[in-house]
């Protein structure tokens, strides 16, 4: 399922036209940062230097030989790449793949909304990948 999130997600951004239609990258959180980074001509060492992160460790995020940041270096990240609206959704669910957790932009909502929890117990127990399609369809038709 997080699988065809994430390729739709990135179609999407291809789809709609976004800048990033040539942009080459494994579907690693390493990979997306270091493509987006390259695209925008800021060295590993600048981008550390921005962020607050030693020059290593961020090279072995972009390498994936480490998790991806907190939430608070991730939000600091996605400003300096200047992600898009739809390329957000992408960097978070591959941040949060690589550290086997929910992605970062999430928690608050889940928690806050018991409605939330419930629905995602129930698809847990009950559901398949076509609910969430039509659900996800019901939701984008609302926005129209």
């Amino acid at each position: 399922m997080l699988s065809f999130i994430l390729k739709s997600a990135y179609l999407r951004i291809i789809w709609q036209g976004g800048e990033n239609k040539h942009m080459d990258y494994d579907n690693t959180f390493g990979g997306f940062v270091s493509a987006k980074r390259r695209s925008h001509d800021i060295t590993s060492l600048e981008m550390s230097e921005i962020i607050g992160l030693s020059p290593q460790y961020y090279c072995d995020i972009e390498k994936n030989r480490r998790n991806p940041p907190d939430r608070a270096v991730l939000e600091k990240l996605s400003d300096v790449l200047r992600l898009s609206a739809e390329e957000k959704p992408l960097f978070y669910d591959l941040a949060g793949k690589a550290r086997s957790e929910v992605p970062a932009d999430l928690p608050e909502y889940i928690t806050e909304h018991e409605v939330v929890r419930f629905a995602l117990r129930l698809a847990k127990d009950k559901g398949n990948d076509d609910d969430w399609r039509r659900f996800i369809n019901q939701l984008e038709k609302k926005g129209e």
